[in-house]
């Protein structure tokens, strides 16, 4: 193997034979003496080691690589949840007789049983696909809070409302009030599925816009007590009652 030689008088830089390792000899520009280095003091890179880590006596690895493991839909659960909605709209058009107070119950144990499976479809739709997704227990648990603290969203708002309103006949600005809601929801997602703020937001509105179609669908104005149809709601009241054929 050649051995590099760098002249000290004229800094010319060759390369002589390994057989002359550890001798002296002229430069063949300057003609100076030059001290040919050992082999020995000679400094060699190694190539770094691809996979560092334990290893066997025969040197392998012994440590296997992590690869990310896509989170799949469920049929069944996917399946559940449609048939769930399903039934959410059919018991809202079941209910749009019922008694006032019967409707607030019905209304109180919809806003829980509606926010699982959304919180569920949505966290699947807008979460990032290159981050290992919770599955199992750890998502049940996360899907839990999440349905819980939307529906406990949708409830403190329905207590300020009359105190915000009164009994008062719906008006599209009453519904400035939830906007800061909008933005707890926002962090609710946040929190519970790691989703940025952007996808967070759209999490919550979806749950929001579904909730109020249901309303809708009930015979209800989209927030606040019964009252009297204002002509923006009957006109989405007529399109609800035009998709389902009454």
């Amino acid at each position: 193997m050649p051995i590099s030689v760098i002249c000290p008088g004229c800094h010319t830089r060759f390369k002589v034979s390994e057989k002359f390792a550890g001798k002296t000899g002229a430069c063949p520009k300057c003609k100076n003496p030059i001290q040919v280095p050992d082999a020995t003091n000679e400094v060699v890179i190694h190539e770094p080691e691809l996979e560092a880590g334990a290893k066997d006596a025969r040197g392998r690895s012994v440590l296997k690589p992590i690869r990310r493991k896509d989170t799949k839909f469920n049929p069944l659960v996917m399946t559940g949840a449609v048939g769930l909605a399903v039934v959410a709209v059919g018991v809202a058009w079941a209910a749009r007789s019922a008694t006032a107070q019967t409707q607030i119950v019905l209304m109180a144990i919809g806003a829980v049983v509606v926010a699982v499976p959304l919180s569920w479809a949505g966290y699947f739709f807008l979460r990032d696909d290159e981050l290992e997704g919770y599955r199992s227990t750890s998502l049940a648990i996360r899907t839990g809070v999440c349905a819980l603290a939307y529906a406990g969203l949708w409830g403190v708002y329905a207590l300020l409302y009359p105190r915000l309103f009164g009994e008062g006949p719906f008006e599209i600005w009453n519904a400035l009030p939830l906007l800061p809601f909008l933005a707890v929801g926002t962090g609710v997602a946040y929190v519970c599925y790691d989703l940025d703020l952007g996808s967070g937001f759209f999490h919550y509105s979806f749950y929001v816009a579904v909730t109020i179609l249901l309303r809708l669908i009930m015979g209800l104005p989209a927030l606040g007590p019964p009252a009297k149809e204002s002509p923006g709601v009957a006109l989405v009241l007529g399109v609800v009652r035009a998709m389902v054929g009454c």
